[in-house]
């Protein structure tokens, strides 16, 4: 779908948000990664994370001599080796890679997008820091949630002596719009519904922080994850009430109330909001962001 993307675009940034070493060897991703730099250029963006759902589910991560940022960090070495064209080879804790150099005549990218790493807790965080080129944060992140995880990736970056001020971090983030302010965070309550059930049903532990910095208990949101297994996403939408949607902080309403969430996310250190935009009319909410809202950060 990327690679479609890409073919039919000439402007947007594009990226993978994120795709996982536990399930793709590093120097698979490196040859998919070099196929979107051939596609899309300079515009593509790698994001690498180690997913907390898919490792549940095939039993790693939990007591584990090796954890998930050994598995990053390896990962993006062996990235960084294959896609400078070089003859590379590697062997560490997890992975091993060799890989030939590209013919002289090959026609493809030889350079190193940028790599960003997904992180919910303060490993991974600092480690994205120390390695790559930015943070990327989970769902349900909060302006609150945004300075722990710059506070960490700065950490990081500081005692690998590097400059925290170039480094990205960009937050996956529900939202919906409309002229009506009520009919404008439908959308978003609903997907704010599907993210609040996963972390009760999936990912406590590391959900916590995510969950205390949005002012959330696992009390609160139980309603959330039984009405999402009794009823399903329409029905788990009910029982999100306005106060949790306030406090989710979801980029919703009248175009004006985005522009003011869009703001705060802004002035706690987000640089990049990846936009989830749910509900009905999907393209037209699209074309309204656009139109109202983006200008707004053009001037």
């Amino acid at each position: 779908m990327l690679a479609v993307i890409a073919a039919q675009t000439r402007r947007i940034q594009l990226g993978w948000g994120i795709i996982s070493p536990y399930t793709r060897h590093p120097v698979q991703v490196a040859m998919e990664a070099r196929v979107m730099q051939d596609l899309a250029g300079d515009r593509f963006l790698l994001g690498l994370g180690a997913s907390k759902i898919f490792m549940k589910e095939i039993g790693e991560g939990e007591g584990e001599k090796v954890g998930p940022a050994m598995v990053m960090r390896e990962s993006i070495e062996i990235i960084k080796g294959v896609l400078k064209g070089d003859a590379f080879e590697y062997q560490g804790k997890v992975f091993a890679a060799a890989v030939p150099a590209l013919k002289r005549e090959a026609h493809a990218h030889r350079g190193i997008p940028p790599i960003y790493v997904a992180g919910t807790g303060p490993v991974l965080q600092k480690l994205a820091g120390s390695i790559s080129d930015g943070l990327l944060t989970a769902s349900i992140t909060t302006p609150a949630f945004v300075r722990y995880s710059r506070k960490n990736m700065e950490e990081g970056a500081r005692k690998a002596s590097r400059d925290a001020s170039q480094l990205a971090l960009g937050s996956v983030i529900v939202g919906s719009i409309g002229c009506d302010s009520a009919k404008g965070k439908e959308g978003a309550r609903e997907q704010a519904a599907m993210y609040l059930a996963n972390k009760v049903q999936n990912i406590k532990g590391s959900a916590d922080v995510l969950l205390e910095c949005a002012g959330l208990t696992f009390q609160e949101l139980q309603p959330v994850a039984s009405a999402m297994e009794k009823g399903g996403r329409k029905a788990a939408a009910k029982a999100v009430t306005d106060e949790i949607l306030r406090k989710v902080c979801a980029i919703a309403g009248t175009p004006d109330e985005c522009i003011q969430r869009i703001e705060e996310y802004r002035a706690a250190g987000c640089t990049h909001i990846m936009l989830e935009i749910w509900g009905d009319d999907r393209v037209g909410q699209a074309k309204l962001f656009g139109e109202a809202v983006l200008p707004h950060f053009k001037k």
